[in-house]
């Protein structure tokens, strides 16, 4: 098993579930990255979501996208990024990283180049928002010869053709869009993300992460009693744009910390 495999099972047999922040690389400066990495295993995190920056997002709100503006303004590339993953591998071979983005980086880089170096600076997942399951069948199955899983949305609004590719071409866990919006939105339809997510986890048969919406250790425990993971980025990366340099890996796994705690109390509960 990879990684994230490794992961979940681990979880599950701890009783626990997985908590996923999400920060962008290169924000606020490249070279903040790898310690905010750290500093978000230092506060709970069992995986670590990446987000690679683009100039044209499409499921980004506000804060993201001016985490990925900030980003670009210092020429941070997804080949930068993935120098980022080999520094953040120097101190820890365990917590898995999923590279989160777009599709245009990737395929400026070129596919196979970028399979093999990204399995080699140490990325164990990839999810490209816009890359849906029944038109990437070729890249899924190259990410999975080289190693890594292919992670795809779900929303609300998903068909259920969509569920069955997802089922063939997804592997490591599934990312569930709790909400019809953009990244940060607040509001969360506890209730509803509640009634879908035990049918949702039946029909694709890998753990399921739900994001979009989540800014406080309330949310995420009540997400975390139905879910498999819980994915939070935004709440993250304002932390961050409110800190100085210095402060912001200790703001960081200090937010993150108490979103750990609200969870595991949640579950013991």
């Amino acid at each position: 098993m990879g990684r994230i495999a490794d992961t979940f099972a681990r979880l599950g047999r701890e009783g626990r579930k997985a908590l996923i922040p999400f920060i962008t690389a290169g924000d606020p400066e490249p070279g903040l990255t790898p310690p905010l990495m750290r500093a978000l295993v230092q506060g709970g995190a069992d995986i670590i979501e990446l987000g690679v920056p683009f100039s044209d997002p499409m499921a980004d709100g506000p804060t993201i996208q001016r985490a990925s503006e900030r980003a670009l303004t210092w020429g941070t590339s997804l080949r930068i990024v993935l120098g980022m993953v080999r520094e953040f591998r120097k101190g820890n071979a365990q917590t898995p990283v999923v590279l989160m983005g777009y599709a245009n980086p990737i395929e400026a880089y070129g596919i196979p180049a970028f399979v093999a170096d990204a399995a080699a600076a140490g990325v164990d997942g990839v999810l490209v928002v816009d890359y849906p399951p029944e038109e990437c069948a070729e890249f899924a199955a190259a990410l999975k010869a080289g190693g890594l899983d292919p992670i795809f949305l779900l929303a609300p609004t998903s068909s259920d053709a969509r569920f069955e590719q997802v089922a063939r071409s997804g592997s490591g866990y599934l990312y569930y869009v709790s909400l019809k919006g953009v990244t940060g939105a607040a509001h969360l339809d506890l209730d509803e993300v509640a009634r879908r997510i035990p049918a949702i986890r039946e029909r694709v048969g890998m753990p399921v992460g739900v994001g979009f919406g989540i800014r406080d250790g309330a949310a995420a425990a009540r997400v975390a009693t139905v879910a498999d993971a819980v994915v939070i980025g935004s709440r993250i990366i304002e932390e961050i744009e409110n800190s100085s340099r210095e402060e912001a890996p200790g703001r960081v796994a200090a937010f993150l910390e108490g979103v750990r705690k609200a969870m595991d109390a949640g579950r013991s509960a």
